[in-house]
C-alpha cells in the first residue's frame, strides 16, 4: 500500500501526482508544488492472459510527514486506495 495515503502532502506532491497518473487516477492537484526528498516507489507488473497491469507503490520517502487520513479527508466516502 502507498504510504502516501497517510502523508501530511499528499494533495501537492509531485510524485503522488505521477503514481495517480499512472493508475489513471483522478489528481488531489492538477499542478503538485512539493518535491518530495527521496521517494521510493516499488513497481509490480502482473500478466493475465495478453495484459499486463503495473501497480505503483510509494514505500518509503524522507520528507514523509504522518497524518493519518490525510487522503480520505480529502476525499470522504471515497474507497481508499490500496
Amino acid at each position: 500500500m502507498c504510504i502516501c495515503i497517510n502523508c501530511h502532502y499528499v494533495d501537492r506532491c509531485k510524485t503522488y501526482n505521477a503514481v495517480e497518473t499512472q493508475h489513471e487516477q483522478p489528481h488531489l492537484s492538477e499542478h503538485p508544488t512539493f518535491e518530495p526528498n527521496e521517494p521510493s516507489i516499488n513497481v509490480n507488473i502482473r500478466t493475465l492472459d495478453d495484459t499486463i497491469e503495473m501497480e505503483w507503490d510509494v514505500v518509503g520517502c524522507q520528507s514523509f510527514v504522518q497524518e493519518t487520513g490525510k487522503w480520505a479527508s480529502l476525499r470522504p466516502g471515497e474507497a481508499i486506495p490500496t
